[in-house]
């Protein structure tokens, strides 16, 4: 059962820059990774509440697009992989006080680590 007073708890890839310290960098072309953990009896209202955050954020400027993958197997963990014009863009719509108050709709059991990436040019392999 959700807490509409609390947040998703966040757990970060990279405990010594999180999601906050990355949003202050000014980039162009990234990519949001969000690894969700939760409880399996969780599953189906985290699904409703990705997809009505997804459904927003789909209405914001520099957003091109989303893909959830869900991990195979008995394990309740998805990731989120959301593309953007821009760091400004993500930290617009992210910081949104519609969208943060969004955040409390996630079931209690939920954990999100959210980073942000850029595309890597490796000669012969792929571009940036």
């Amino acid at each position: 059962m959700s807490n509409r007073s609390r947040h998703v708890p966040h757990a970060p890839l990279d405990p010594a820059f999180p999601i906050d310290r990355q949003i202050a960098i000014e980039a162009t072309s990234v990519v949001l990774v969000n690894v969700f953990t939760l409880d399996e009896t969780d599953e189906q209202a985290f699904l409703k509440v990705w997809q009505d955050d997804a459904a927003f954020m789909k209405r914001q400027p520099g957003f091109i697009s989303p893909q959830l993958h869900r991990a195979i197997g008995e394990s309740p963990t998805y990731l989120n992989c959301a593309v953007w014009e821009s760091t400004a863009d993500f930290r617009a719509a992210f910081t949104h006080p519609e969208f943060r108050a969004k955040l409390s709709a996630y079931p209690s059991s939920a954990v999100a680590s959210p980073h942000l990436f850029q595309k890597v040019a490796a000669p012969g392999i792929c571009v940036a």
